[in-house]
């Protein structure tokens, strides 16, 4: 039985792994559909190599950082209770890979490859753990403090503020640092559209990622026995309140329709597991709205060049679902209690301050040493030709 047991649980995880890898291609199409033309390969090159340089980082490095377990002894050793620790790393892996594949989509059009390349090392290396291992593996004593305070610790069940606030406001300081594309806004200050390459391909990148969810969402519980229809449940409350937020906030464009279930999503990750259906409904309606809203504001009037708006979606939305678990998950708003709306605002903040610091800090020191944006020839050329020398539709000659 223990056997069987020990067994369920690694093959839980590791569909679980496999269901948020999937995910990193739903990354990829949004920001190909979302891009011009002439960035499309840059888009698919950056998402998969960003993932392997993510494995290289965490395998070494970061799972260290934030669990102080490291892979260097026998395979023998490793493969105790069927390599579950491998598999859970494998799982915790592709939430830590999300925040580069997050950042690219904000950055994209005109930053440099191999700097990129060389943040997305160091922020998965040592940024995304330090905060991770804080939150989910009681480091440096914060959440004993916030328990002993407020009376409950900070709460986020499968990545709001860990995932997805972490890695918005990460992009946020990238995005200023980089500066607005070329041709964006004028001597006015007038924003010129740059439309969306391929809705199509934008609209598959948000399915994959909603499918992909409820593995990210569900599997966050770890092993079987933990596992809880209610977090299914009101993933999928929160998607619908985004999707309908989205289409009455965006006046039925597509491009905000399709991210409406991503922004659901994002702020339902840490409550999940403690609302009412009613609540997620709720949390998803206020994060598709709050989305759209942020979106056009910081594209119009704040002139923030967010190319697929990755700082209003995962960081704000994000940082709205680590506050609204707080506010939703009390007994008296029908949630299942146990958690303290101070903590849940202490331990956000905390996320944002420690990504938003670090964004400007990684961003500026390569901007300052080897320079983050493209030349303006290339990124006239466009991505594609001028970094991987091929374009998406390249034409033959007989």
């Amino acid at each position: 039985m223990e056997n069987l047991v020990s067994g369920s649980n690694t093959l839980f995880i590791l569909l679980g792994a496999i269901m948020v890898l999937a995910m990193h291609s739903g990354f990829a199409f949004l920001e190909v559909g979302t891009v011009r033309h002439k960035n499309q390969v840059n888009a698919l090159v950056k998402i998969i190599c960003d993932f392997a340089i993510s494995t290289i980082a965490y395998f070494f490095v970061g799972f260290a950082v934030a669990y102080g377990v490291d892979f260097f002894s026998g395979a023998q050793q490793l493969s105790i209770d069927n390599g579950y620790e491998l598999v859970k790393f494998f799982f915790l892996l592709t939430f830590a890979a999300a925040i580069p594949a997050i950042i690219s989509g904000g950055i994209a059009e005109r930053v440099r490859f191999y700097p990129q390349l060389f943040a997305s090392l160091i922020i998965v290396a040592l940024v995304y753990p330090f905060f991770e291992g804080i939150t989910w593996n009681g480091n440096y004593g914060v959440q004993a403090w916030l328990g002993e305070t407020f009376g409950a610790e900070f709460h986020d069940f499968a990545g709001s503020v860990v995932v997805h606030g972490v890695g918005g406001w990460l992009a946020f300081g990238a995005v200023i640092m980089l500066g607005a594309r070329k041709g964006r806004y004028n001597q006015k200050g007038e924003m010129a559209a740059f439309a969306p390459s391929n809705i199509p391909f934008l609209a598959l990148g948000a399915w994959v990622l909603t499918v992909g969810w409820f593995g990210f969402n569900v599997m966050s519980a770890q092993t079987v026995d933990s596992i809880s229809g209610l977090v299914a449940v009101n993933s999928l409350m929160a998607m619908v309140g985004g999707i309908l937020a989205a289409l009455v906030c965006g006046r039925n464009d597509p491009g905000f329709i399709h991210n409406g279930p991503l922004a659901g999503l994002v702020a339902i990750c840490a409550g999940s597991d403690l609302m009412h259906p009613l609540g997620a409904l709720v949390t998803g309606l206020v994060a598709g709205a709050l989305f759209v809203i942020t979106f056009d504001l910081a594209q119009k009037r704040w002139k923030i060049d967010d190319v697929l708006g990755v700082w209003p979606l995962h960081g704000l939305c994000g940082t709205w679902g680590g506050i609204a678990a707080g506010i939703f998950g009390m007994e008296a708003l029908g949630g299942m209690g146990g958690v303290s709306f101070m903590s849940q605002l202490v331990g956000t903040l905390l996320g944002v301050g420690i990504a938003l610091v670090s964004g400007f800090v990684v961003y500026g020191l390569i901007k300052q040493i080897v320079g983050l944006r493209l030349s303006e020839e290339d990124e006239y050329q466009g991505a594609d030709l001028s970094i991987h020398k091929i374009s998406a539709n390249p034409k033959f000659s007989d």
